[in-house]
């Protein structure tokens, strides 16, 4: 008789797991921050142990890599909480006008960038989960260029969805890089 069993299962043993099981059910606020902190929590998992490996863009012709990724999400937490919700005037860290890929082009295997982009992705997500604590509901509203007025809930479900869904590339490009697979 042949045992099937799962190409993959957790990232990491369960108790080193930083993603712990959250609530199944509770008050809105608390649910959509649970989600969303735990897909923050899968991203830094793929990264973790690696070195100038995070810069490997690994899934050519694409000029993704972790690092970049971590760059990306870094500009897109920027965005919607500090620049469109808080209402701050303040430039994205890694893209511009002259370099909208910058994010990704400049993710270069260089410690000083590495560690810029962790600085700056934690930087943006401690003022994020701030912002989400203080905010007396998730109604405030924000305007964005692109959306018009958004609320913060619709951006905590974008911010899964953004993470969600870069996450699944973590996934490709980090078993490209040394076989590490797993939810």
């Amino acid at each position: 008789m042949t045992t099937h069993s799962r190409r993959a299962e957790m990232f990491v043993p369960a108790e080193h797991d930083p993603r712990v099981l959250g609530p199944a059910t509770g008050d809105e606020r608390t649910l959509l921050n649970d989600f969303l902190g735990a897909q923050r929590a899968t991203l830094e998992l793929k990264c973790t142990g690696l070195g100038a490996e995070l810069s490997q863009r690994s899934v050519a012709p694409s000029t993704l890599s972790l690092l970049g990724l971590l760059r990306h999400l870094a500009d897109v937490e920027r965005r919607w909480f500090r620049q469109v919700l808080a209402g701050q005037d303040v430039p994205p860290l890694f893209s511009s006008p002259a370099d909208p890929d910058g994010d990704f082009s400049g993710a270069v295997p260089a410690p000083r960038v590495m560690a810029d982009a962790w600085k700056a992705w934690r930087t943006e997500t401690a003022f994020a989960e701030a912002f989400v604590t203080a905010a007396p509901h998730l109604d405030v509203e924000g305007q964005d260029s692109w959306r018009g007025t958004v609320s913060l809930r619709w951006v905590l479900i974008h911010m899964i969805e953004e993470y969600a869904r870069h996450n699944g590339h973590a996934d490709l490009l980090r078993e490209r890089i040394d076989g590490s697979i797993g939810v």
